[in-house]
């Protein structure tokens, strides 16, 4: 392969020349957002720079610093549900899983006039102020057909012929949010690669008016041809935000119309690098080299291998990111994906004769080169590396079996040697692959189609429901659980819909200052049974959030009652759900939560605070919170980390954490905008979204962090911290449960109760003594065992002070020159039954000893021991033991010098009789 020309511009200047543009035409620089929505829970990764400001653009939320205009370099992945490119990446020239989305946004400020001039401006303005100096020739353009306006515009602005604009149909220039709300015609820039790039190659058998590369005017035809052959490569698209669409599909033009735009680094930097391949740039090349590396193979584009360097090099980016964010690898949700994604990098690792982790060092280049922009990668180096390599190597330990077993269900060619179609992997295989070798379907999925099998789907998430079905169960029982979608439902609560945004400004949350408040229903709505939900005007209760649990407690009307035992956030709102005692009446009432269980969770979430300050300040900054429960009973809280606290380092945490509880700190909080709470030192959670507007719990000088729960008003009140276990959760994940206040002196007192009792059976009084008396104690009980032991063992192996031996001894039967021993022992256990063997060995080395035993737990057994002096004479315990169980049809086996067989213990007597008269036998004819 040709070393690759990259060019003058790398990807790291068009990115800075992009926001360097957008900054000085007024956009406000926003920081990229993460790659978990804090706020959309239909969206399982953030794929696009609007998703950040999504409530902006349908009206919930202002303007950030009531800016109108921003620009971002958004981190995206599309790697999982309705947006998931997956399985193409490493097999086109253009799909990625992680990919940098550039893009300048307008809030109801400037429209398609000036959206077209800044994108005209910068992509085709001299490089010499700041712009790429893309030629204007190589342009087109896409509108929506009824576009008439953005038309008109790119003649006037850019000067382009109506020859080079396209109008397309709403399936390609027509955006929209959902099936209502904001939407508008979009505008895409394309360019064409034939002329600007070095490397392009129409695909085989390619023909038609848009192959000639003469022309410089296409139908919208060839055009649309060409696109979808890779000719004209769209790498810029600018939404204009125009309309409201109502239920009724009718479009109502938005008073303050918007601009949300996106262009992907990656193919703009195709663009100003000369090539056609995102991976033949600068961006992808050091992670490529590598590879090359690992495998003393250079990449080469011509094999059908690069695929595999490709997806390793796509892959590293996307876990590197992922686990920055704080996501990680599990058999749920975005984990799966991510070790979904992190499995099949290895897989193709797997295909180049890696056997070793090698993900890991192409994510460390990751690291390296974009920390700087990035500098979460940084701040999470550790964390990333190690939790890169324990994945590899989990999947490493299995995949060689998984392979084989896959090989097996899916050969690469049938009987006659043709890949032709054989069948489908069924559900229960599938799901072996899944269970046993760690494969996740999607991986066995694709693997199965690339051989031209398939996989029965419906069948493997059969025997998956199977397996969880179980622990569902449990969790139903344990919780009452209502839909959130159905609650949303407006039309079932008893209270006007015109109503609903007016309630959800009135309704106040008083739970930080109070647990009662008189205050009025607002809304409510029946729901099974004698269950009801209701919306207060004022609450107490609050909503389960940041893994604190929801309130209980009562809300008592005029002649009725609800008790309440789950709290719901619905559409802004606090809604409460219980059991309806009497007929429900709108009206005033009294909300009470429960105020001691109110208490043990305020105590729990604090000292979750202090926990965690505890742990970075004692084992580092790589420490971040990964998931936490807060509630009554105790609080878990899970951390990254690369392996087990010592019992040192937990007694340790124990002991800062408790420092901070007796030291009497305040508990304060506030309200600050969010950049100045995170610039002031407070602590951000990975994977939360947080508004302009944030709320800082500070334990001065321990601990600041946002937070939005209940916490106690001063540390001494949590009165006492005890860590009840320290486990791991998955690789280079942590858990620590702990209790508080009565929950950990109830604790303490139960251990002790457990001393006590056992220093009663010690004889030792712990009250005069001391609990250091009982460690004595046990000491010298262990002492004086082992110093028994090996009397025993002595008397045992010596013949000296055991009469039982001395007579089993005596009883030896002469076979001519040889002898038999058989006896019936006291042995408890095996061991002791083989130890008392070895001393007849020992005793008698011409004799042939048979002993048995019948221990406590039911078992019996006889053990063959053959002396030295006769064993050189051939003779065998593991052969006559053999020979006997052959005869009387049990089983047995064993060495030369020793060997046993089981019996039934009713059958002991019988069976040494039999083996005496088996043994003499054998002896009889020995000379």
């Amino acid at each position: 392969m040709a070393e690759l020309d990259f060019g003058d511009m790398q990807a790291a200047e068009v990115r800075k020349r992009f926001l360097a543009y957008f900054a000085s035409n007024g956009h406000v620089v926003r920081a990229s957002s993460s790659l978990v929505p804090g706020d959309d829970p239909t969206l399982l990764f953030t794929n696009a720079g609007m998703v950040q400001f999504k409530r902006v653009f349908l009206g919930v939320e202002a303007p950030p610093d009531d800016n109108r205009r921003a620009t971002t370099s958004q981190k995206c992945v599309r790697a999982g549900g309705k947006h998931n490119d997956l399985e193409q990446v490493g097999h086109t020239d253009r799909h990625n899983t992680f990919f940098e989305m550039l893009g300048n946004f307008s809030f109801g400020d400037y429209f398609k006039r000036d959206a077209i001039a800044f994108a005209w401006e910068f992509i085709t303005g001299s490089v010499a102020e700041g712009n790429l100096g893309i030629p204007k020739e190589h342009l087109r353009v896409s509108v929506f057909h009824e576009d008439e306006e953005a038309r008109a515009l790119w003649k006037e602005i850019a000067g382009l012929p109506d020859s080079r604009i396209y109008g397309l149909g709403a399936a390609d220039n027509f955006w929209q949010m959902a099936d209502t709300g904001p939407c508008g015609p979009c505008s895409e820039i394309y360019i064409d690669l034939v002329h600007a790039s070095k490397d392009y190659r129409f695909p085989k058998g390619a023909s038609g008016e848009w192959v000639d590369t003469t022309r410089t005017e296409f139908s919208t035809q060839a055009f649309i041809e060409g696109g979808e052959a890779g000719r004209f490569l769209e790498f810029w698209n600018l939404v204009f935000m125009q309309f409201d669409k109502q239920a009724d599909g009718t479009n109502v033009p938005l008073p303050k119309p918007s601009v949300d735009t996106g262009m992907g680094l990656e193919r703009i930097t195709t663009i100003m690098q000369g090539v056609s391949n995102n991976f033949h740039t600068d961006l992808f090349a050091p992670s490529l080299a590598k590879v090359a590396e690992l495998v003393a193979r250079p990449y080469d584009f011509e094999r059908t291998e690069c695929a595999s360097y490709r997806v390793i090099a796509d892959h590293a980016r996307a876990v590197a990111f992922l686990l920055a964010d704080g996501v990680f690898p599990s058999n749920e949700g975005r984990g799966y994906v991510l070790r979904r994604i992190l499995r099949r990098a290895v897989r193709h690792a797997w295909l180049l004769g890696l056997r070793e982790p090698a993900l890991v060092h192409v994510v460390e280049l990751v690291l390296a080169g974009m920390g700087d922009v990035y500098p979460e990668l940084r701040a999470r180096h550790q964390h990333i590396l190690e939790t890169t390599r324990a994945e590899e190597e989990r999947f490493l330990a299995t995949i060689d079996g998984g392979m084989a077993r896959f090989d097996e269900l899916a050969p690469t060619t049938t009987a006659e040697g043709s890949t032709a179609r054989r069948g489908a992997i069924s559900g229960d295989d599938a799901f072996k692959l899944y269970d046993t070798f760690g494969f996740p379907i999607d991986l066995t999925e694709l693997m199965a189609r690339e051989r031209g099998f398939s996989v029965d789907i419906a069948g493997f998430d059969v025997a998956l429901a199977r397996q969880r079905k179980q622990s569902q169960d449990e969790r139903k029982s344990k919780r009452i659980s209502v839909v959130i979608d159905e609650l949303a439902d407006a039309s079932r609560w008893e209270h006007a819909p015109s109503a609903a945004k007016q309630q959800q400004q009135q309704q106040q949350f008083v739970g930080y200052e109070t647990t009662e408040v008189e205050t009025q229903v607002a809304a409510w709505r029946a729901l099974d049974a004698d269950r009801v939900a209701l919306i207060l005007s004022e609450t107490p209760f609050y909503a389960e959030s940041g893994g604190q649990v929801a309130d209980t407690g009562t809300i008592v009307g005029d002649g009725w009652q609800v008790s309440v035992d789950d709290v719901k956030k619905v559409d802004g709102r606090i809604a409460v759900l219980g059991q309806l005692t009497g007929t429900l009446r709108m009206g005033r009432v009294v909300a009470k939560i429960a105020p001691a269980r109110r208490r043990d969770i305020t105590r729990n979430h604090t000292a979750t605070h202090l926990l965690h300050a505890a742990l970075r300040t004692l084992l580092g900054d790589h420490v971040h919170q990964a998931g936490s429960v807060v509630d009554p009973d105790r609080l878990r809280f899970d951390f990254t980390h690369h392996g087990p606290l010592t019992p040192s380092e937990i007694a340790k945490v124990e002991r800062w954490v408790n420092e901070g509880i007796w030291q009497h700190s305040a508990v304060k909080t506030s309200e600050k905008a969010y950049a100045d709470a995170v610039s002031g030192g407070a602590m951000a959670l990975f994977g939360e979204k947080y508004g302009a507007v944030v709320r800082v719990v500070e334990i001065a000088p321990r601990s600041v962090e946002l937070c939005g729960g209940t916490h106690v008003a001063n540390t001494g009140h949590i009165l006492l911290f005890r860590v009840v276990s320290e486990t791991g959760v998955s690789a280079g994940v942590r858990r620590i449960t702990a209790v508080t206040g009565p929950k950990a002196f109830e604790m303490l007192r139960e251990r002790e109760r457990a001393l006590e009792e056992i220093g009663e059976k010690l004889k030792v009084n712990l009250h005069a003594a001391g609990p250091e008396a009982v460690a004595r104690r046990v000491d010298q009980l262990l002492a004086d065992k082992k110093a028994l032991e090996k009397k025993l063992d002595e008397a045992q192996r010596g013949g000296g002070g055991g009469s039982a031996m001395q007579d089993l001894l005596a009883s030896a039967k002469a076979i001519g020159a040889w002898s038999v021993v058989v006896g019936k022992t006291d042995a408890g256990a095996l061991p002791e039954l083989q130890t008392l063997g070895d001393t007849v060995r020992a005793q008698l080395p011409a004799a042939v000893g048979i002993l048995g035993g019948v221990f406590e737990e039911g078992k019996a057994t006889l053990v063959f021991v053959v002396g030295d002096t006769l064993r050189a004479k051939g003779v065998s315990a593991g052969e006559i033991v053999k020979g006997f169980a052959a005869k009387t049809g049990g089983r047995g086996g064993g060495k030369p010098h020793m060997a046993q067989m089981g019996v039934a213990p009713e059958e002991m007597d019988a069976t040494l009789s039999a083996a005496r008269e088996f043994v003499e036998a054998a002896l009889a004819g020995l000379s």
